[in-house]
């Protein structure tokens, strides 16, 4: 962990990112108490992985039959 205060923090700002980035938690203290942390901004999203499932989910042949009149009457409101 490192610790620096306001005035370390303004003339090592690009070291400190680069810590940060690193994984290595950087807190920022004002008056000698810890103000701010300083962390890395996650990815937007996560790369997507297609195909992760394949093999693992199966879909039953009669999955696009028509349902029974009653229970699609009941979906309806009827």
């Amino acid at each position: 962990m490192q610790n620096a205060n306001i005035h370390e923090a303004k003339t090592n700002l690009s070291r400190l990112v680069d810590a940060a980035i690193a994984g290595e938690e950087v807190v920022i203290s004002k008056r000698g108490k810890p103000a701010v942390r300083l962390v890395p901004v996650e990815s937007e999203k996560p790369l997507r992985r297609f195909g992760v499932m394949r093999d693992s989910i199966r879909i039953a042949d009669d999955f696009d039959s028509p349902l029974p009149d009653d229970i699609l009457a009941a979906f309806e409101g009827r």
